[in-house]
């Protein structure tokens, strides 16, 4: 569910607007997303304590997190799944995902129990046109919880 900003005057700042918004409502039993403006530890902490769940990306404001992340995926064999879609306005896209437990007691962000990379790769059929894009992220869900499949979900 996504929650709706408000006009705060007094607290203009995205992350210290994190917690309030969500204040506002039941995250218990919830998984929350967000960018990775908002992979914090004490949010991370913040929604664990009130029975929720957290999946974020990381990403250059959380570098050494990123660094630690892509460097455990460096040498990566087959992904823990893939998912194709069907040709749609002219392109195809392929995404594939690793996950893993490995850093959960190296890394120091609080309750994380996988850490994930995703490529996303498109072919522009008309153009013939090729990218490549990797994310990076973390979620308080463990594997039970979340399988790569579910994880790839969510991104």
């Amino acid at each position: 569910m996504p929650v709706e900003g408000r006009d705060e005057r007094k607290q203009t700042n995205e992350i210290g607007m994190f917690a309030p918004l969500l204040d506002a409502i039941e995250i218990k039993g919830k998984l929350i997303t967000a960018d990775a403006l908002l992979t914090q530890r004490k949010l991370a902490d913040y929604v664990v304590q009130r029975g929720g769940d957290y999946h974020f990306t990381a990403k250059g404001n959380q570098a050494t997190l990123q660094d630690d992340i892509t460097l455990l995926f460096q040498d990566r064999k087959a992904p823990d799944f893939v998912q194709i879609t069907p040709p749609d306005h002219g392109r195809i896209e392929t995404r594939r995902i690793w996950c893993s437990e490995a850093l959960n007691g190296y890394l120091d962000f609080p309750h994380i129990a996988q850490v994930f990379l995703i490529e996303r790769e498109v072919f522009h059929k008309k153009s013939g046109k090729h990218s490549m894009e990797i994310a990076v992220g973390l979620t308080s869900q463990t594997p039970a919880q979340a399988s790569p499949q579910q994880v790839l979900q969510v991104n």
